[in-house]
């Protein structure tokens, strides 16, 4: 059985369109923006889709996925490209995992000193 997940967004170099669940509509319009560029810039420099997505532990994850015979897809660059984003937008994503864990799971939010 497939683990429960809740997607974030994403976006496709095949249709060029981007996607925000609508469960996502009361986030900061900035940080809505930010991820639709972080999304459409991926798609741009690697091809095929990207999607985030939260499991069911409240962790956000990226999934990438090609066409059959899409030759123009770069799997290696997938990879580094996803590293990258997760090293220079951390402060982004550890907020967006926070956001998630206190919205949906409803879990407490006690700041640490």
């Amino acid at each position: 059985m497939e683990q429960e997940k809740l997607i974030l967004c994403g976006a496709s170099a095949y249709t060029q369109k981007y996607y925000l669940n609508p469960q996502f509509d009361n986030l900061p319009e900035g940080v809505k923006e930010e991820l639709n560029i972080l999304c459409v810039l991926y798609t741009e420099d690697v091809g095929g889709a990207l999607t985030l997505f939260f499991d069911e532990a409240g962790s956000l994850q990226f999934e990438t996925e090609c066409r059959e015979g899409d030759f123009l897809y770069d799997e290696i660059g997938s990879v580094l490209k996803i590293k990258q984003i997760q090293r220079e937008r951390e402060e982004l994503l550890a907020s967006l995992e926070l956001f998630y864990r206190v919205v949906f799971l409803g879990e407490s939010f006690t700041q640490e000193s």
